[in-house]
């Protein structure tokens, strides 16, 4: 199989209470809790995985819930967008249950001639259901309440809003195999054809904006996937090549990874597709228990004492 990056992995976001985010990502959102486990570095701090059935790589959304967090600020060198694929015609579904339940949106408008709808979670983080020009058929995790017909499939795209936009632009094009396929006024769409979904990167490229704040309501980093690791190092090779600075390879349980910081400022990583989320618990209990990385295992009383109840 050839060396590709093939999409997005996950995306890894700030929140501030865990219970709060908890409850409006599977009861509003209708996403499922594939992994609830705590932050390598800060093990008193959940690390919460949310996605499809399996957790497939381009379905999941990942949130640091550090209660107290002050309110990011969206700008510069960060990503400021991510965007989830929705069934066509199912934005009034959604702009409705928006409106029942208080979230703020922006009613549908059209982008690329595909439909979308902007909504922020109770953080502030900046999201955008798309009705896709192509069918997505990725299966859908549903729930009571968000059915087939109008829950979310898994990533549309990514936005990242930078000063300059011809580094990151040279990671995306050099390195990871992507092509400039439109643009609108200054926002670039670039694509894969690697994969079907979860292949979108867009740049906004406003030279005069502020840096932002990476706080509550922020994406923390946009991870890129790869087969194996073997691929993952492959491209370590490439990165180190274009003069940037990359992490060993770390094993993060559920996947390893590289981090390294593109040209633009943002975190960029890249997530192999191995081991996955059955490696600790089989596909149906999923997201039920707290899994420790083997290291805090010995602490989990403690660490179980002082993590906030979701229930």
């Amino acid at each position: 199989m050839k060396n590709e990056i093939l999409g997005i992995h996950h995306i890894t976001a700030i929140a501030g209470n865990a219970k709060r985010n908890y409850d409006f990502y599977t009861r509003i959102l209708g996403l499922r809790l594939i992994k609830k486990t705590v932050n390598f570095d800060d093990p008193h701090t959940y690390h919460f995985y949310y996605g499809d059935e399996k957790g497939t790589p381009g379905s999941i959304l990942t949130f640091f819930p550090w209660e107290g967090m002050p309110a990011g600020r969206r700008g510069t060198r960060q990503a400021t967008e991510i965007g989830y694929s929705v069934p066509a015609g199912s934005l009034e579904f959604w702009q409705k249950r928006f409106e029942d339940h208080n979230v703020i949106y922006n009613k549908p408008a059209v982008k690329f001639g595909e439909r979308y709808l902007t909504f922020l979670d109770p953080d502030g983080l900046k999201f955008e259901l798309t009705e896709a020009k192509v069918k997505d058929n990725r299966p859908q995790w549903e729930t009571a309440e968000v059915t087939k017909a109008n829950a979310v499939h898994g990533f549309h795209h990514v936005t990242i809003t930078t000063n300059k936009m011809e580094g990151t632009a040279a990671v995306l094009t050099q390195i990871f195999g992507y092509k400039l396929a439109e643009k609108e006024v200054n926002r670039s769409r670039f694509t894969t054809d690697a994969v079907e979904q979860a292949a979108i990167v867009d740049l906004v490229e406003a030279p005069g904006e502020a840096i932002g704040h990476i706080a509550g309501g922020s994406v923390h980093h946009v991870a890129f996937r790869v087969k194996d690791e073997a691929t993952l190092m492959y491209f370590r090779d490439k990165i180190v090549e274009m003069g940037l600075n990359i992490t060993p390879k770390i094993d993060r349980n559920y996947f390893y990874s590289l981090y390294f910081r593109e040209p633009g400022g943002v975190l960029f990583e890249i997530a192999t597709d191995n081991p996955g989320f059955t490696i600790d618990e089989p596909l149906e209990e999923l997201g039920r228990n707290l899994k420790l990385p083997v290291q805090y295992e010995s602490s989990r009383e403690e660490i179980e004492s002082i993590l906030p109840k979701l229930d």
